[in-house]
């Protein structure tokens, strides 16, 4: 396959810029293993659920990870922090006419903080920030929500709320894990009443999650790190749905990739590290029975897995029938069902 093979059109006025107002009012596409879409909403999302289902959600947090500022030198420069190293160092990418090098000092915050540049990874600089206190106290303070390249405004006081699930409890990520923007305090306690069980696993979302693929084959494809945690208690979770005939229900692509990269070797089991899980059509999945998500990116890698869970022709109807019926895009849009899994 090819990345034109999950290429789209998308009117610029399907693109949301911001959340439904509750987050349970967006509208859910149902598409159910036997066939045929169902045009329904969140508050219908139990509906889709089995008593004995085990709902997985992402815990991980939004860290306000962009940064705005110049060189000591002269010359604007945006940093985006992808990873935190420790308590001053970061991996960050960085915006400038010219890039860095090694020693050139960065005013950032209006002056509020300073990094110097140690070095390059690849696409990132290593930057090592002079303090006061931990670097993720000080973007905290002092750093602007990183919203997704497409949202077509700067950040406001709001998106700091908006743009983090009700689930974030361990920071990190550098965007939402977004199917689970959906979740409000009436809708899980609607879900808890059908007799599903939910639990969570940590993904850090990286900035690599908006690239498309620009490789003309797939396995061409460098997939881009992130980190990821999967308990014991999630394996024996997931194990004792299974014994009692439940289904496994990711929320989201990032839970996908995490119940499914901790399961590489062939079952699931305790996994604390970094994934490169590039998940294409022909993948067999071990773990997920079920996936609720956003509709994602054209050429996106997320696309693609969201194509391998269901069948390619079946997610791009599903598509097609989203944009004729106007739902909402991206990160802050309407949400998929999709029941079973392809072949």
């Amino acid at each position: 396959m090819q990345p034109s093979d999950f290429d789209y059109r998308l009117p610029q006025h399907l693109i949301a810029d911001h959340p439904s107002q509750p987050r349970s009012a967006s509208r859910l596409l149902v598409v159910p293993a036997a066939g045929g879409f169902r045009d329904a909403g969140m508050v219908d999302f139990p509906a889709c659920l089995r008593e004995g289902d085990l709902l997985v959600f992402n815990d991980t947090r939004v860290i306000p990870a962009r940064l705005f500022g110049r060189k000591a030198s002269g010359g604007r420069v945006e940093v985006l922090v992808e990873r935190l190293l420790d308590e001053q160092r970061v991996l960050a990418h960085v915006r400038a006419s010219k890039s860095p090098r090694p020693g050139v000092r960065l005013i950032l915050a209006e002056g509020a903080l300073e990094a110097e540049v140690a070095g390059r990874r690849g696409e990132l600089f290593e930057l090592v920030f002079a303090g006061p206190g931990p670097v993720l106290e000080s973007l905290e303070r002092h750093g602007h929500v990183p919203l997704p390249p497409y949202i077509d405004r700067p950040d406001r006081a709001s998106d700091r709320d908006d743009y983090q699930t009700l689930f974030a409890r361990r920071p990190g990520a550098v965007a939402a894990p977004t199917a689970g923007l959906h979740f409000d305090p009436p809708l899980l306690a609607a879900i808890e009443a059908c007799g599903v069980r939910s639990t969570c696993v940590t993904l850090h979302v990286g900035a690599g999650t908006f690239q498309p693929v620009r490789v003309e084959r797939l396995e061409d494809h460098v997939m881009h790190a992130e980190h990821l945690d999967v308990s014991q208690a999630v394996c024996e979770q997931v194990a004792q749905t299974r014994a009692a005939g439940g289904r496994v229900v990711a929320v989201g692509t990032t839970v996908v990739r995490s119940l499914e990269s901790a399961a590489a070797g062939g079952r699931l089991e305790p996994f604390s590290g970094d994934t490169r899980l590039f998940i294409t059509p022909g993948y067999r999945f071990r773990v997920v029975d079920a996936l609720l998500t956003n509709f994602h990116l054209p050429r996106s890698t997320l696309l693609m897995l969201v194509s391998a869970f269901a069948g390619r022709e079946r997610v791009m109807a599903a598509y097609r029938h989203a944009i004729e019926r106007q739902y909402r895009f991206y990160s802050y849009g309407d949400a998929m069902f999709l029941e079973g899994r392809a072949g």
